[in-house]
């Protein structure tokens, strides 16, 4: 059985393979090449592409998390407990957004 990562095994793993990160924009802008990749495999309607595109971008976002100094469960249980929050206006189609004000 793989042991299971980390924000800190992650990104150790990342800069002994790829090197340091000198400019983080280069991780989002990866993880829209990534997202493309996703949404190629949604549309094809492959569950195990869309399982490695899917951690392909949580490789790249749990390592901007980690060089920020921020750990991703934790900001994800901040902004849902924002969302619970909120009151929401849904689209219909499983997407909505927040009502301002």
């Amino acid at each position: 059985m793989a042991k299971t990562e980390t924000q800190a095994t992650i990104t150790a793993w990342a800069e002994e393979i790829f090197g340091p990160v000198a400019d983080q924009s280069v991780l989002v802008t990866r993880a829209q090449t990534e997202l493309q990749e996703l949404l190629e495999a949604v549309q094809e309607g492959d569950p195990y592409e869309i399982g490695k595109e899917t951690a392909d971008i949580a490789i790249l976002l749990y390592r901007l998390m980690e060089l920020n100094g921020l750990d991703f469960q934790e900001q994800v249980t901040a902004k849902m407990t924002e969302n619970r929050s909120r009151r929401w206006l849904p689209k219909g189609d499983g997407t909505g957004s927040h009502i301002k004000g």
